[in-house]
């Protein structure tokens, strides 16, 4: 059986790809983890490997040659095997590594391919615009629908608030560019789905879009258009015929085998195959939720085989095992993953420090008895950040594939806790700003944040970035650097506890700081140095306002 192979996208940004070199030509044999080819991406060569064993078919972009994401790539199959009827279709036309893949067997995509170009061609009828998943943040790829502010059949004017759409940054109001009735509604509350995935319909009231929606079709969180025979061709032999054309109402309510042909074949997409290899699923246990009772990636995503258990009966057990599945979120999911690729890209290295609080803290206090005035200890270790960035602008710096950037101006993030992971909002131009406009925009900037109010402008460009922990009396850490930040600064408590002052032991107050640097833009002594002038303000505070 064929396997499609396209572009993948290597990167969050990447939007095409160039083929460095082949390191497989066609007719040669591959195996899963051989390296298919060196593809340039927006920020790297990376190496692509094969996820597929067989022989190399065909090669669909010639060394040299770029082209845009999901463009054939590549074909892998069974020596000999034809595959014309996946090249009449046009490399680039994406009929989906899923619909192509799955019913190779059955020869169906060559109509498959018709019948989903002849959908495309549908034109809209007048005045209905279909409204699809919008892309509210520069690394967005997913949104989950909050909440509805209109319903099927309220009117809508253009600059409406259509929903409450939740990114992998906040949550956000989406208002409609377009003024109707609300015909279709793609995506209940709660409901997650890709970029440009099917969001509603907007239109002259009482015109039937139940054709256009039905034309869209959303596996997991990846909306595409659907062809709309795609079952015709997996019917079984005529003898079984009427078994076979149930409704489809009733063929989705079949049993867990998910379709499985008159020889036992499972229907399944690639991507929900090896997500249940990978994951070690049984997918004779799986129910299919797509057409025909098809197993796709969200039945892999919620499968679980607490039931199996349930037929062992006759053992007793003391105890019962017990957990709670909370899915994650695209805040949770893009921390995971921007971390990730800080933690495994940039070098870390780690400077720890202790400094003296007497004087911060007598500063601090006096600073306080002003009326109306407010400030926190974060506060002045921002103030102290932005003013000593000024003076090493190689930790206040940024690092590309092809060059190093050295910023002039101080934007520093702040993290702050949110129920759903971390957001680090940014202080603009931090080293011009007084103390007390530093402590009110903190101040206003964690309160967005808590709230899911934060707009991206207020979460972009940070050119480094502070996390204290010390409010939660945690007297020192490491963190991860904020990329595409040089280092990040972590603040420990104030502990009191015994120093030597002028060859006493004494009574003293002090606190620990860390410093992440990546090691391609900060040398070690360039962050013991920018530690050094830190220092001096933190220990000396009053020359932060001089």
């Amino acid at each position: 059986m064929a396997e499609v192979i396209n572009m993948p996208r290597l990167s969050d940004t990447m939007e095409e790809g160039t083929v460095a070199s082949w390191l497989k030509k066609v007719g040669d044999k591959v195996e899963e983890g051989d390296i298919l080819a060196e593809i340039e991406t927006d920020k790297a060569t990376m190496e692509f490997e094969s996820f597929n064993e067989g022989t190399l078919l065909h090669i669909g972009i010639q060394e040299g040659e770029t082209a845009k994401v999901d463009t054939l790539l590549a074909i892998i199959g069974e020596e000999g095997e034809d595959i014309s009827s996946y090249l009449s279709g046009d490399s680039t036309s994406d009929d989906s590594e899923e619909d192509v893949n799955s019913d190779s067997e059955e020869k169906e995509t060559e109509t498959e391919t018709e019948s989903s170009d002849s959908s495309e061609a549908q034109e809209l009828p007048e005045g209905v615009i279909v409204v699809t998943m919008p892309r509210l943040s520069d690394t967005m790829e997913e949104g989950t629908v909050a909440t509805w502010l209109k319903k099927v059949g309220d009117d809508v004017e253009e600059g409406d608030i259509l929903a409450e759409i939740e990114t992998d940054k906040a949550t956000m109001e989406f208002e409609s560019f377009q003024s109707g009735n609300l015909l279709h509604i793609g995506l209940e509350e709660g409901e997650s789905a890709k970029v440009d995935s099917l969001l509603a319909i907007i239109g002259p009231k009482g015109t039937d879009v139940s054709g256009i929606a039905k034309n869209f079709k959303t596996e997991g969180s990846e909306a595409k258009k659907e062809a709309p025979k795609a079952e015709v061709k997996k019917e079984a032999p005529k003898a079984e015929t009427k078994k076979v054309e149930a409704p489809k109402a009733e063929e989705k309510k079949e049993a867990p085998k998910a379709s499985a042909s008159t020889s036992g074949r499972i229907f399944v997409s690639p991507l929900a195959k090896k997500m249940a290899e990978e994951k070690g699923v049984d997918l004779n246990q799986v129910k299919g939720s797509g057409e025909n009772g098809r197993i796709v990636k969200k039945d892999i995503e919620n499968f679980t085989p607490a039931a199996q258990g349930a037929s062992v009966g006759k053992f007793v057990a003391t105890g019962q095992e017990d957990f709670d599945e909370i899915p994650n979120s695209n805040m949770r999911k893009a921390i995971a993953k921007n971390l990730a690729k800080s933690k495994f890209t940039a070098p870390h290295y780690y400077l720890n420090v202790e400094f003296d609080m007497e004087n911060a803290i007598a500063f601090r206090k006096q600073y306080n008895s002003i009326p109306d005035t407010k400030i926190s200890y974060n506060d002045m270790i921002v103030k102290a950040c932005a003013l000593a960035l000024k003076q090493h602008p190689q930790v206040n710096s940024q690092w590309f594939d092809d060059r190093m950037q050295l910023n002039n101006h101080v934007h520093i993030g702040v993290a702050v806790a949110v129920p759903d992971g971390l957001l680090v909002p940014v202080v603009k131009f931090a080293n011009e700003q007084s103390l007390t406009q530093i402590g009110g925009a903190v101040k206003e900037l964690a309160g967005k944040a808590r709230n899911k109010k934060l707009g991206l402008d207020e979460m972009e460009g940070s050119t480094f970035t502070i996390s204290n922990l010390g409010m939660f009396g945690i007297d020192s850490f490491t963190s991860i650097i904020n990329q595409p930040n040089s280092a990040i600064l972590s603040v420990g408590n104030i502990v009191e506890k015994p120093v030597v002052k002028d060859g006493q032991i004494v009574v003293g107050n002090t606190m620990q700081l860390c410093l992440a640097c990546d090691h391609r833009t900060v040398d070690g002594a360039t962050g013991a140095q920018f530690l050094q002038t830190l220092k001096g303000y933190i220990e000396n505070p009053v020359t932060m306002v001089v």
